[in-house]
């Protein structure tokens, strides 16, 4: 196991009702922007709940936020946190909400000209507005990291960034505030959540046995609550909340604490969505096994592992086991509702042709953090998906 300096002061308030408990989390004279998407809090009670907490603070609300957060749609907080004098954001969403909010704050600080720069060129981020979170939506796990990906419409870029000065200062998460939402967004958060433990744990096998068995429980646990939630007529609060806190544990950077990580499938997800405007959690079950296949041979021994232990397939036959596991995580994807290959979108060779132009021009090296994807695999990768 790599040496590993771990870092996540992330308060979690979870549970029924506590929503709540967090006002004595906020400051009492901070002034909010309260952050919001589409409107539907304002449906399921999550609204109500967040005002009553919020109590006497000046609140000012910027809603509108949608999926795949833009850039040109969250630089307008900024000019309403400086006339306002606002000083804290509350984020009441899923992930994109939360992704806006960390650029938000971000970007309040920033000193150069250009903003973008903090995704485009890694500009760093010395200093941040405090961020809490209402989480509505579980999927990313960004309501325990310090990582947003935004994009900008104009360039049809989809970019990411990692500071410890975003961290929330406290994040609340009700597995009740889950029971409207449509089967879809469920689904999307159980697939997201399944692939960010996959692209921290299928690269190559360690002595880390803590982070191996941890990754492995939370496979099997999305799989089976995935498709009990699938099943369900009404929503189950055990239920919702072991898929809850699973996708919280994916991505909180527990996981990858002394261990090789990769997100190939993110990057080259990344760029689906920002073509043609995919759920994130489409893209990722659209490359993946596009990833998977590519790497059967340099990541045998940990594909076998993953194999046997996620989908109890053992044998002398290798090349058959990791076929059949391969197969198997992209069945699991459509048993949760979400198809597999570009096609099904009606997506085909040129769109492959602009991602493999776009990832070579910027200039990379290798694909994710693994270092052992050349960019040049890009279009076999993607090719394999159609």
């Amino acid at each position: 196991m790599e040496n590993f300096d771990f870092y996540n002061p992330v308060r979690v308030l979870f549970g029924k009702g506590m929503i709540a408990q967090m006002e004595q989390y906020i400051p009492k004279n901070a002034r909010v922007l309260m952050v919001y998407g589409g409107g539907s809090i304002k449906k399921n009670g999550v609204y109500d709940q967040v005002v009553e907490a919020l109590g006497d603070h000046k609140t000012v609300e910027y809603g509108g936020i949608q999926p795949n957060p833009s850039y040109e749609y969250a630089l307008p907080a900024l000019d309403i946190i400086r006339n306002e004098e606002l000083d804290f954001i509350l984020a009441v969403g899923g992930g994109s909400v939360v992704d806006a909010c960390k650029f938000i704050a971000a970007a309040s600080y920033f000193k150069g000209e250009d903003p973008w720069d903090i995704l485009a060129k890694g500009a760093p981020v010395e200093e941040a507005l405090p961020i809490g979170v209402v989480l509505t939506i579980p999927a990313t796990g960004t309501e325990m990291n310090g990582n947003s990906v935004i994009t900008r419409e104009a360039t049809k870029d989809k970019l990411a960034f990692s500071s410890q000065k975003v961290y929330p200062v406290f994040s609340v998460l009700d597995p009740t505030v889950t029971y409207s939402l449509p089967q879809r967004q469920l689904a999307n958060g159980v697939v997201d959540a399944f692939v960010h433990v996959i692209e921290q744990y299928l690269t190559y096998p360690t002595e880390a046995l803590v982070q191996d068995r941890y990754a492995e429980s939370l496979l099997r646990i999305l799989i089976e609550e995935g498709g009990k939630v699938m099943a369900m007529d009404q929503p189950d609060y055990d239920n919702r909340a072991n898929i809850m806190w699973a996708a919280t544990n994916a991505l909180n950077h527990f996981l990858s604490a002394g261990v090789m990580v990769d997100w190939t499938t993110h990057m080259l997800g990344h760029e689906l969505t920002a073509l043609h405007g995919l759920d994130h959690a489409v893209t990722l079950a659209i490359v993946l096994p596009g990833v998977m296949e590519e790497m059967r041979e340099l990541r045998k021994d940990r594909l076998l592992q993953y194999a046997e232990r996620i989908w109890d397939l053992t044998g002398f036959d290798h090349s058959a086991i990791i076929d059949e596991c391969i197969a198997k995580t992209e069945q699991f994807f459509k048993c949760m509702g979400v198809n597999t290959r570009l096609s099904d979108y009606s997506i085909g060779q040129s769109t492959v042709d602009l991602i493999v132009e776009r990832v070579e021009n910027r200039g990379y090296e290798f694909l994710g953090r693994s270092g052992d994807i050349p960019v040049k695999l890009t279009r076999s990768i993607l090719e394999k998906r159609l």
